[in-house]
């Protein structure tokens, strides 16, 4: 073959690989715009005005977030902490229509909550989008949507980078998150993170600025307690007490000789788990004759919420093994409750106070195992003139005991009643652990701040 029919054909083929090459990246970019253009109509942009407490008075504050329309009749998902204490949500569609919306059920364990729009009359359905029901696979093409910093929609895009993420202190009681490489800023969250094919996989929730990481709240998660946020307003989620350990503990270089059930670590204190004489070191294999296994750290947080989704009014029965020998008990959970308690403002004190939750407030808990009244926040004005600090337990006020926020009121509004303004009243407190009395005044409601308070 001559010369110029090698380099006639090389040619050609150079050219086919070309061809074949800007084909593939046309399909590519067609299949983008196509799932991007499947969900786009059900992108949510949402306002909300929030009352806070947490500087000792009542505040409103706006908070700005995504969501992602998720039924014909309007029922939008988004991130607890965009919603959380809303005193006004207002949602703009991606058409510009400007709707309020209710919240409807809420969970912090997880940061989902769930809204309904409020459609006006003449608009029976809006545009939604499907959840997929399965997990993804590291690798997978997948893009951001949502309204960062309350700018116009945009859509980022990435991989999967890992399917099953844990984030020490970050919500992976539950769950474990997608870690993606598609940017994460603030306005996300809440809104979808979709595949290629247009489904909603997960909804964005955290951001690493500068470290090029987000995380979203795997859908086939929120699938599975819909429903009871729907019905009951929160997850409901069942406390049974147990601290689990995988069969195979890289971080502590520990490893169990079983290749099935997860490890019993510990049990907390006054829980149906230790009341029911479940030990640290028992082997957990089943609950009501379901088997489960935690090889690695990755595999508990699954166990977890299946065993937090069962029901509150009546015992399971969970099949352990000690010793080598297998045993039963049935254990009726406790409620969790809700993770955040409604916090009450006292502001001719000087502060906000709020429930003690075990949950939410660990370390608070373990100064006052049996509940209790906490400081949440001292306004601006208070802040160095007062001996209260924001954590103190109140145990007691002028003598009379204080375990709930009623209590707390109801000792305020007789000061309040008797115009005791100027008066000082004895506070016990425990803080860090220590008891101790501190003195708060009660200011009259114009009160200059220039007086003296000693």
């Amino acid at each position: 073959m001559s010369r110029w029919l090698w380099m006639a054909v090389a040619l050609g083929c150079l050219c086919s690989c070309v061809s074949q090459h800007a084909s593939l990246e046309n399909d590519f970019q067609t299949a983008v715009h196509v799932a991007k253009e499947q969900v786009y109509p059900a992108l949510v942009y949402i306002r909300v005005v929030q009352r806070s407490l947490e500087r000792g008075q009542e505040e409103m504050q706006t908070v700005r977030g995504s969501g992602v329309i998720i039924s014909a009749d309007g029922e939008v998902l988004t991130n607890h902490h965009v919603v959380e204490n809303a005193q006004e949500i207002r949602c703009q569609l991606n058409d510009g229509q400007n709707l309020t919306a209710e919240l409807i059920g809420s969970d912090k364990d997880l940061d989902v909550a769930l809204l309904k729009l409020q459609l006006p009359d003449g608009i029976a359905t809006v545009p939604s989008a499907h959840l997929r029901t399965s997990r993804c696979k590291e690798g997978d093409t997948v893009m951001a949507l949502g309204a960062p910093y309350g700018m116009v929609r945009t859509v980022t895009m990435g991989i999967i980078s890992s399917s099953r993420r844990v984030i020490p202190g970050q919500g992976t009681l539950y769950n474990t998150w997608y870690q993606m490489d598609a940017a994460i800023f603030p306005g996300n969250s809440g809104g979808p993170l979709i595949d290629i094919q247009g489904n909603v996989i997960g909804l964005n929730t955290l951001g690493l600025a500068g470290k090029g990481m987000g995380f979203a709240l795997p859908s086939f998660v929120i699938l599975d307690i819909l429903p009871r946020l729907r019905q009951y307003k929160s997850v409901n989620w069942a406390w049974f007490g147990f601290q689990f350990q995988p069969l195979h503990d890289f971080e502590k270089n520990t490893y169990f000789p079983f290749s099935d059930g997860i490890m019993v670590a510990d049990t907390d204190t006054g829980s149906p788990a230790r009341l029911g004489g479940v030990q640290s070191g028992d082997r957990l294999l089943a609950y009501n004759g379901h088997r489960v296994t935690a090889v690695n750290q990755e595999d508990i947080p699954d166990v977890v919420r299946r065993l937090a989704m069962l029901p509150l009014d009546q015992p399971s029965e969970f099949l352990l093994e000690r010793n080598g020998q297998q045993f039963t008990v049935n254990l009726l959970p406790g409620d969790k409750g809700k993770a955040e308690l409604t916090e009450r403002e006292f502001p001719r004190w000087g502060f906000s106070a709020k429930e003690i939750n075990r949950f939410e407030q660990p370390t608070l808990h373990f100064y006052a195992p049996d509940g209790g009244v906490f400081v949440f926040g001292i306004s601006d004005e208070y802040r160095g003139r007062m001996e209260l600090k924001r954590n103190d337990i109140i145990v007691s006020v002028n003598g009379e005991d204080i375990h709930t926020l009623e209590e707390l009121q109801a000792v305020y509004e007789r000061c309040l009643k008797e115009e005791a303004v100027g008066k000082k009243f004895t506070v016990a407190v425990i803080r860090s652990g220590r008891r101790m009395q501190q003195i708060i005044t009660l200011l009259g409601e114009d009160e200059d701040n220039e007086e003296d308070y000693e």
